[in-house]
């Protein structure tokens, strides 16, 4: 075992879980338990939130400015640690290393984006008939539950959490059981050395046994006002439907099934690699990857032959050698999705131009030829190293065909034209589209999310601090508003 045992944080202390249990982490690459988590349940989730609550008022009534330092110091401990962080990443969730280095470098910039955000919950001055002050304020929320996944543990659980704690709210994360440490632990050690009070930043780790009472308390506790989801649509779906119900503000990060849009002008190189890049980095393990590679029949058997050459020299192994940039895939369950979906295209006619097999996690490198709309691999989600490549006829085509998704999270365009490419850009049904760019692109401060079945609301930018505050109205009556005679003690003429 890598690491000690690991317990919650809640209230500002290191505790052991309600029931006294732990659980196994795996690692991908090895197999092996890796760490030992506390199995987090429904009451201490409930004393997570309770902490949250009771911190709200002093957090809150904190200047922003004061809020925004402590933030900011976690995005310094984070880059001090960050060698120690990436190993954890490595070992708990698969990443290759070049992965893990871009994480935690993305990830201490989500905490500087956040800082900022503190000094930008801007409000309105309103003209008034009658004179009065009138003022828009936007106000956090109250006490945040955040569910965060595993595929960038980091990443997906700061963009989660730290805006939310940077306008004002208090917070309760809970990591995927799948990387606890990594999507919640290091936090918690990281907010605890900045000095955030205790209360305000709370973490609560359960395994895939205990989920569904933890998740339940984390959305329908009277205490909590809003939700922060990134997982899978299915489960957003649960998650939108319970907290409508209760008429609680979410914020959905869900699943893609992402177009890379190849016109017959694409620079061929840029293309390729645009493809490749999109494909495979992480394996394939990213909301935004390029799981539809839709390219022009004019090009089409020259663009297929050289990203198969490309895809043919990328190596799959340990994870911790730089030039094995395919890894482990997360779990077997994940795997045995993967093969499914390839085994069904290939028994409705589609080709394996390159890769194709897998040894337990390891999956190869995947390209799909003769791919159509019927097979699932170009209808669901597949999260996994696989590019499907579908011919169009034309940019008219090449947008119908990308369109037609259930999902609508990124797309990339690759044209020499960059006026047709916005053009195409805007046709497109999805929350973000990248011209002579693959799906796959974040920012710290940009306004991040999808449409459909990829989800709601945006974490970053001026949107992200809008998911966590609230608007309000207030005014100041000076004088000039008069009630009708009826309602007053001293009508005019008596």
């Amino acid at each position: 075992m890598a690491t000690e045992n690991r317990n919650l944080f809640v209230g500002g202390n290191w505790t052991d879980a309600a029931g006294g249990k732990q659980f196994p982490v795996y690692s991908p690459a090895s197999g092996e338990v890796w760490s030992s988590v506390a199995d987090g349940t429904r009451a201490d989730a409930r004393a997570a939130i309770e902490a949250a609550r009771e911190a709200y008022p002093a957090w809150s009534g904190m200047s922003h400015s004061q809020r925004a330092r402590i933030i900011h110091k976690v995005g310094d401990i984070l880059e001090a640690r960050a060698k120690e962080f990436q190993e954890i990443l490595i070992d708990e969730s698969g990443s290759w290393v070049g992965k893990g280095m871009f994480e935690t470098y993305y990830s201490s910039g989500v905490f500087r984006a956040a800082a900022a955000a503190a000094y930008q919950v801007n409000g309105e001055i309103l003209p008034s008939e009658y004179g009065k002050l009138s003022l828009v304020v936007r106000e956090p929320l109250g006490v945040v539950s955040v569910i965060s996944p595993w595929n960038f543990p980091m990443i997906l659980s700061s963009r989660g959490f730290a805006p939310a704690l940077a306008v004002g709210n208090c917070v309760v994360l809970k990591p995927s059981e799948e990387t606890p440490i990594a999507g919640g632990i290091v936090f918690a050690e990281m907010l605890e050395e900045a000095g955030v009070p205790p209360g305000v930043f709370n973490v609560v780790t359960c395994s895939r046994d205990n989920v569904a009472e933890v998740g339940d308390e984390l959305i329908s506790n009277p205490a909590v006002q809003g939700v922060s989801f990134t997982g899978s649509t299915a489960v957003g779906r649960q998650i939108a439907a319970q907290a409508g119900g209760l008429l609680k503000k979410c914020c959905l990060e869900l699943g893609g099934k992402d177009a890379l849009v190849v016109l017959a002008d694409a620079d061929m190189e840029r293309a390729v690699n645009a493809a490749t890049f999109g494909s495979f980095m992480h394996n394939g393990q990213i909301c935004m990857s390029v799981e539809r590679v839709i390219v022009d029949r004019a090009i089409a058997d020259e663009f297929t032959d050289k990203l198969v050459a490309n895809t043919s020299k990328l190596n799959v192994g340990d994870p911790r050698e730089l030039p094995n940039c395919i890894g482990p895939l997360i779990n077997q369950k994940q795997a045995d999705k993967i093969r499914a979906q390839v085994d069904d295209a290939v028994a409705q006619g589609a080709e394996v131009l390159c890769g194709g097999g897998n040894d337990g996690l390891f999956f190869e490198p995947t390209v799909l030829g003769s791919v159509t709309r019927d097979m699932r691999i170009f209808r669901e989600e597949t999260f996994g190293p696989v590019a499907p490549v579908i011919v169009a006829d034309g940019v008219d085509d090449a947008v119908e065909i990308a369109n037609d998704s259930d999902y609508g999270l990124s797309a990339g365009i690759i044209t020499r034209d960059e006026e047709r490419g916005l053009a195409v850009a805007r046709q497109l049904r999805t929350g973000m589209a990248h011209v002579n760019d693959c799906s796959v692109h974040d920012e710290p401060h940009v306004p991040f999310g999808g449409i459909g079945a990829s989800g709601l609301g945006r974490h970053g930018g001026r949107q992200g601090i809008d998911t966590f505050t609230e608007t309000r109205w207030i005014t100041l009556e000076r004088g000039a508003r008069q009630y009708p005679p009826p309602f007053l003690m001293n009508p005019p003429g008596q």
